[in-house]
């Protein structure tokens, strides 16, 4: 074993950590089923010391997935307990309150060995397309009625595969293919991480993992309160109204500012609701640390230490902190408000850092495809079912010296899936997908615009929607003076208003209508200059939505 290292060579080391990490969330990319994962990178990767805090994260993958996990890995030490991890386990877990939030996320954690000792343990988490139960929607009353909840258990057990849970798992869901196919993705994602580990142990000559974390710990943390010791202390706060499900839901913050970190009370929020659309504590905190310091100490490798000085607190009961056993599919949609919501409160003593409000939650739809009772197949065609996701995303907020991003997903960073990669998964048909002209809110710098897609059944079939759209009611606010971003529409082709939450039919010969939200703007219109609007003239971005 070495010990003669020098900061060059830790520094070196930790670049070469955050590769095996990144290569270990292609192998989820390149060996996965659904779409959501190989299309869109909903995942996380990440590499844990032996105690279980995160060395590394890979860049591919969300911040909610991340930074819950970041959390997670302890909870699968303490339940599988230390005295009771082997070379060749695989842990698993949906668990939403001791993963990442909700039922359709698979977490996985494989600890791994050098000669007979644990050195640290690789996790990794993915959206799959279907628990069984009611589905990826807001519906339900209780979590029991989302799906299946595997508990942190074996997936294997000292290299033996547990088929008992991959039969109960295949029986419980609609996509068992898919489904299954993921999980062992899962598995094989950790594996490559722990195989590029080996050979860098190898040519560093390492036998623990221990200097290099204290190096990273050390460098991270300092660094981040180094950023944090030249804010001003106090305490400033913001709140927000969104959609909610069946009534508006208030979001509140207080951060505390002071020498040693930042932390965020949500002390006011709106109590946990009846519908699947609450968010856990640890989903919670994965997202407003990610907010914090995004704003904060952007440039600072996301690990335990640079986390550290950013905490959360929520009471117990409130929207944000839903208990057992309470429904959580679409934690996402609250969630991904969390950012702007925390964003906001930084604004009132960094005026010219926060950005303005943008779409924040994700568009996402759940499609179920049936083929028409009744219905024949033409020659050479064939009817079938199907379960299918589609990620889609409004506009973001305009910046303090940029305008915002068109069709972006801030803040979970996901990709949407290619028309094509849709439209091969399941009998539809994506008529229309294009910006929407007009949606981001004006400004002397411009709101993110949003979409506009048209879906339809193909010939012979008929679909239901999960619907799980928010600023429907509560558009994106501007800032500075900036103006606010266009509401969303959910609607059919026909001019049939539809619900923004909740399981609807679409019916054959029909198309479903998404105009998603735009971002607010940021300060005086007034004062954008003529190349900006020029510009925005020229492309079309500042044109008449007909819904306006």
């Amino acid at each position: 074993m070495r010990t003669d290292f020098s900061k060059v060579h830790f520094q070196i080391m930790w670049n070469r950590l955050i590769s095996v990490v990144e290569e270990q969330a292609l192998t989820l990319v390149r060996t996965a089923f659904s779409t959501s994962v190989r299309e869109s990178g909903d995942l996380s990767a990440g590499v844990f010391d032996s105690d279980g805090h995160m060395l590394a994260q890979a860049v591919t993958g969300t911040p909610g997935h991340v930074n819950a996990m970041a959390v997670a890995v302890k909870n699968f030490i303490e339940v599988i307990g230390e005295d009771n991890i082997a070379e060749g386990d695989v842990y698993i877990t949906n668990d939403p309150w001791r993963g990442t939030g909700h039922l359709l996320d698979f977490t996985f954690v494989t600890p791994s060995f050098r000669d007979s000792r644990l050195v640290g343990y690789f996790a990794c988490t993915a959206h799959v397309v279907d628990v069984g139960g009611r589905g990826f929607g807001p519906d339900a009353n209780e979590v029991y009625e989302e799906g299946i909840f595997i508990p942190i258990m074996r997936f294997a057990d000292k290299g033996r595969l547990n088929h008992e849970l991959i039969n109960i798992v295949r029986h419980n869901v609609r996509e068992a293919d898919q489904v299954i196919g993921d999980l062992h993705s899962l598995a094989a994602c950790n594996e490559i991480g722990h195989r590029r580990l080996m050979g860098m142990m190898d040519e560093f000559e390492l036998s623990s993992l221990e200097a290099l974390r204290d190096f990273i710990f050390e460098n991270s943390r300092l660094a981040t309160l180094e950023k944090l010791a030249a804010l001003p202390q106090g305490s400033w706060g913001n709140d927000m109204t969104v959609d909610g499900y069946d009534a508006p839901v208030y979001l509140k913050v207080r951060l505390d500012i002071s020498s040693e970190g930042v932390h965020a009370d949500f002390e006011g929020t709106s109590r946990q609701s009846s519908l699947g659309i609450n968010v856990p504590l640890i989903y919670t905190k994965a997202y407003c640390g990610y907010g914090l310091k995004c704003a904060l100490a952007p440039e600072i490798p996301n690990n335990h230490a640079s986390l550290e000085p950013f905490t959360v607190s929520a009471p117990e009961g409130c929207i944000l902190n839903a208990q057992h056993p309470a429904p959580v599919a679409v934690r996402h949609v609250l969630g991904h408000f969390i950012p702007d919501t925390v964003l906001g409160a930084l604004s009132k003593f960094l005026p010219d850092v926060a950005p303005a409000e943008g779409a924040g939650a994700l568009w996402n739809v759940q499609i179920s495809a049936r083929p028409v009772a009744g219905t024949q197949a033409a020659p050479g065609e064939r009817l079938q079912s199907a379960e299918m996701l589609m990620f889609n995303s409004g506009g973001s907020g305009a910046r303090p010296t940029l305008d915002g991003l068109n069709a972006t997903a801030f803040p979970s960073g996901v990709h949407a899936m290619s028309v094509e990669a849709t439209e091969q998964s399941g009998p539809i048909i994506v008529w229309r997908k294009e910006l929407r002209e007009g949606s981001g809110g004006a400004g002397q710098f411009r709101g993110g615009l949003g979409q506009v897609i048209e879906i339809a059944a193909d010939d012979g079939h008929e679909f239901w929607i999960k619907a799980m759209f928010d600023r429907v009611e509560h558009p994106a606010r501007g800032r500075q003076g900036g103006e606010d971003g266009m509401p969303g529409i959910v609607r059919l082709d026909d001019g049939t208003v539809m619900k923004a939450k909740g399981r609807q039919k679409v019916p054959a010969g029909r198309r479903l209508v998404l105009k998603l939200p735009g971002g607010g703007g940021f300060g005086n219109p007034a004062e954008r200059s003529a190349e900006d609007r020029a510009r925005d003239l020229r492309l079309g971005y500042i044109g008449k939505d007909e819904d306006k």
